[in-house]
């Protein structure tokens, strides 16, 4: 997938992370339901050992990529300050068939199953060009700081 300039959301707009926990480059698309992400992994990147992007680091990027949905309620525009906090509360499935290595992207893309008032379960899987490296269902709550 080629990613292009006017395509893409800026993610600081919808997550609370900054380096060096930010596990998502790109918003590719994002509804009030589903959410894409771009992410390329760097050797720098506090997830790699041995030059690949080990499972906590595909967790994380899920989580990031889930987050999104919900958090974009909290934001009201490209200058909002707000602060949000986040946990993972639960990880109902999990299923990891590969590793990505440094210098690949990966796409992350997850769907809102349901949601109550700052909680949600999402479904959720990540790929490297085709291939499914790892899916999940997770539930997720976000709240603001205020």
């Amino acid at each position: 997938m080629e990613l292009k300039e006017d395509n893409i959301i800026n993610i600081h707009h919808f997550l609370p992370h900054r380096e060096p926990m930010l596990m998502v480059d790109y918003i590719l698309e994002l509804t009030q339901e589903k959410v894409e992400t771009s992410f390329e992994i760097s050797a720098d990147n506090i997830f790699v050992h041995n030059n690949e992007f080990v499972e906590a680091g595909l967790v994380e990027n899920l989580a990031q990529t889930c987050s999104s949905i919900l958090g974009q309620s909290f934001f009201k525009g490209p200058h909002d300050d707000t602060k949000l906090i986040g946990f993972i509360t639960n990880i109902k499935k999990i299923e990891l068939f590969a590793l990505p290595k440094v210098g690949e992207r990966i796409i992350s893309k997850a769907s809102l199953i349901s949601q109550y008032e700052n909680i949600c379960n999402i479904s959720c899987e990540s790929f490297r060009n085709d291939e499914l490296l790892i899916k999940a269902e997770i539930n997720l709550f976000i709240q603001e700081l205020k």
